[in-house]
């Protein structure tokens, strides 16, 4: 696999070949504010190859395919950080700052919107237990948080959020003031407004016939900080990564951006 070669493809997407979702691109909706239309651009992979690559054909992810498509979300969700709008021109310092704490919001965003199967991840839990066994009461609270990211998964696709709608949630996720040690929160809050509006400004658009749709999918996103993020890294990334924290491997895929080498691959995902 990409990841086991110890490198995630260089993917060049093609123009106008942006994210789809349920294979319709941005549900036929051909209104696009600018910032929209490059948040969009900035996507690595199309959510139709998120999956496609690593689903088998009796359409079961095994263990080895789910780790690699993990790997894949949160890579797209750092280089697409990278390309986006405003953000390249944030001190480094800031940059890493807010990726390290949205990481796991933005990988539950991408999870969702490219369908991840959820059905396997009870199977990684009890693999992860058996490689590193834990107590009783240790095992009940993993599962639960295993429940609550599933949820959040489910609750997210029940909305049938389009393209844009994500790919503006990811930036008001993304834009927090509540990173600490930002250089300057002010400027950074206000980009999370820009965000919100020209999220807003498309909802109203595109879903007039939907006039709490644009709270609906606010909504949602207070509740993406329930998901822990030491789960996600323990279900999804021990086996490609080890002990290297994933705040560590998030900054050296920020600095180092798509020439990015998986550490450690000698840790089989499997």
């Amino acid at each position: 696999s990409a990841v086991q070669r110890g490198r995630m493809p260089p993917t060049q997407p093609n123009p106008g070949q942006y994210a789809l979702t349920n294979g319709d691109p941005l549900n036929g909706h051909c209104y696009l504010s600018g910032y929209i239309s490059l948040l969009l651009r900035a996507e690595p992979y199309p959510t139709s190859r998120y999956g496609s690559q690593c689903m088998q054909p009796n359409n079961i992810m095994g263990i080895e395919n789910i780790c690699e498509l993990a790997a894949r979300l949160l890579f797209s969700a750092v280089e697409w950080a990278r390309n986006i709008p405003f953000f390249p021109d944030l001190q480094i310092t800031d940059q890493v700052s807010l990726l390290r704490l949205t990481w796991s919001e933005l990988f539950v965003l991408n999870a969702a919107q490219c369908s991840m199967p959820l059905h396997v991840a009870p199977l990684l839990a009890a693999a992860g237990l058996h490689a590193s066994p834990m107590s009783a009461d240790r095992v009940v609270a993993f599962m639960d948080h295993i429940r609550i990211f599933q949820e959040q998964v489910e609750k997210l696709k029940a909305l049938h959020v389009d393209s844009a709608e994500y790919s503006c949630l990811k930036a008001i996720v993304l834009f927090t003031s509540d990173a600490c040690g930002l250089s300057d929160a002010a400027h950074i809050e206000s980009l999370q407004e820009k965000s919100q509006c020209a999220l807003e400004e498309y909802v109203r658009s595109q879903y007039p016939n939907q006039p709490s749709r644009f709270g609906k999918l606010l909504l949602r996103l207070p509740s993406l900080r329930t998901v822990s993020s030491s789960v996600i890294e323990q279900l999804f990334f021990v086996r490609l990564v080890g002990k290297t924290p994933i705040e560590t491997l998030i900054r050296d895929m920020l600095l180092s951006g798509s020439s990015f080498n998986w550490p450690y691959m000698s840790i089989q995902c499997s």
